[in-house]
């Protein structure tokens, strides 16, 4: 209660020395400038949003930016570096500002302008591999962490409830509730596409259109359909794209790479209908003609060396799964363990392949909450506690996204956790 009430005492302090002092700024214009310039100014600015009290940047080269002197600018309350963003605390009053940032950034190409000081994806050279690309992904996702969480969130009260019998899955109520909270995940492509664009400088509603392109339901119609679709005469292998965001991610980087072209050959006066009639003519077909083969060989890959290392050896069979299997939900491939699991549960009644796969739900669910135990930031330890909720309700894609891509270390902790239950689990025979 001591502490308690003393942190509540504190609080107040800072709350009262914010209203004498000037931090609590509101001449929005002028302080999004200062911030601005602060960061490097807007060509070293990849994509910018907000939480409740922090902007948050991707940065092209952070190491040109020096804290202090952002620290200096009237109404910063610090500087945070972590998961690929450059956050700098501000106050409920971020909402508002965040917006006048925005504005200055408009009409800017930062992708050309960030060439200077960027080699690849807008970071620089010395980063490694692993930052350049999750630097990326980090600029595609953090938009849309919040509407992610509140999926998430619903889906585990809506589990709950028809765990306890309160609702079915059948009622109306679940399924308006169940639309809300899933539209992000299952329309993934669109969205990430949307801020792809913005990330590899391309027009993101042509983007958006590759993303609900891979979506489209008469094209849906085609995955697993014995009759392929062809285009030109060429068989094209349909998948489902829903909750998959590397293969639009590939589709929006090869789509910018053209768009620029088509810009350099497409006189100005005919751009703005025919270069994005070039990129998306040229860039979706691609995708479909090359992401849909090599996805299915990798499946069957997948899918093929399980049923054989479950034969043979269930123990290291648990482990590779266990280890890896939300790494291929990434990548849109898991599907290939559906019919296995499917025909598993039809004909014997349950599966060891889908026991298996629950437990890197856990360990997932284990990476939050050492995340939230270790990290001294509160909102993020409050961040990495609803991720950990999230994903004890089966919703993992939270504590993916926020916590274990954004240190490769967690990453590495959530392969070793579920590889070690997948190796129990496989060396016990657990079926479920």
């Amino acid at each position: 209660a001591r502490a308690a009430g003393n942190d509540f005492i504190g609080c107040m302090k800072k709350v009262t020395i914010l209203e004498e002092t000037d931090m609590a700024r509101t001449d929005y214009p002028q302080f999004a400038a200062e911030i601005v310039a602060a960061v490097g100014g807007k060509e070293n600015i990849v994509s910018v949003t907000h939480c409740m009290t922090r902007l948050r940047f991707v940065l092209a080269d952070e190491s040109i930016v020096k804290d202090e002197d952002v620290k200096k600018v009237k109404g910063v309350m610090g500087v945070v570096h972590g998961g690929g963003q450059y956050q700098i605390p501000i106050g409920t009053q971020v909402e508002d500002l965040c917006p006048e940032v925005e504005k200055l950034l408009r009409g800017v190409d930062t992708m050309a302008a960030g060439k200077a000081k960027a080699e690849s994806m807008r970071v620089v050279s010395k980063d490694s591999w692993y930052n350049r690309f999750f630097k990326a992904i980090s600029g595609c996702i953090i938009p849309s962490i919040a509407p992610m969480a509140a999926g998430g969130i619903i889906k585990g009260v809506l589990t709950i409830l028809t765990t306890f019998g309160v609702l079915a899955s059948t009622d109306g109520t679940y399924m308006i509730f169940y639309a809300a909270a899933d539209a992000l995940m299952y329309f993934f492509p669109i969205i990430i596409g949307f801020s792809a664009g913005k990330v590899f400088g391309m027009n993101p509603y042509t983007a958006a259109c590759l993303g609900a392109a891979m979506l489209y339901p008469d094209l849906a119609a085609f995955v697993g359909a014995e009759t392929p679709l062809t285009f030109f005469g060429i068989p094209v292998t349909m998948l489902g794209y829903q909750q998959t965001i590397l293969p639009i991610l590939l589709a929006v980087f090869v789509g910018s790479k053209i768009e620029k072209l088509a810009k350099k050959l497409i006189p100005q006066v005919l751009q703005l209908m025919f270069v994005p009639t070039v990129v998306l003519c040229i860039t979706f077909p691609l995708t479909l003609l090359v992401v849909g083969p090599v996805m299915t060989a990798v499946s069957n890959t997948v899918a093929g060396a399980v049923n054989t290392l479950f034969t043979m050896v269930p123990v290291v069979c648990g482990g590779v799964l266990g280890a890896f299997w939300q790494l291929f939900v990434m990548m849109g491939i898991h599907a290939a363990m559906i019919p296995i699991i499917m025909n598993n549960i039809t004909t014997l009644g349950y599966c060891p392949v889908n026991a298996i796969l629950g437990l890197t739900v856990w360990a997932l669910a284990g990476v939050s909450l050492g995340y939230a135990l270790r990290v001294k930031d509160k909102e993020l330890k409050a961040t990495a506690f609803g991720s950990m909720a999230s994903a004890l309700c089966g919703i993992t894609e939270t504590t993916i996204y926020t916590v274990a891509l954004t240190k490769l270390k967690r990453l590495i902790a959530a392969f070793i956790g579920g590889g070690i239950a997948g190796i129990i689990g496989g060396g016990l025979g657990i079926k479920f």
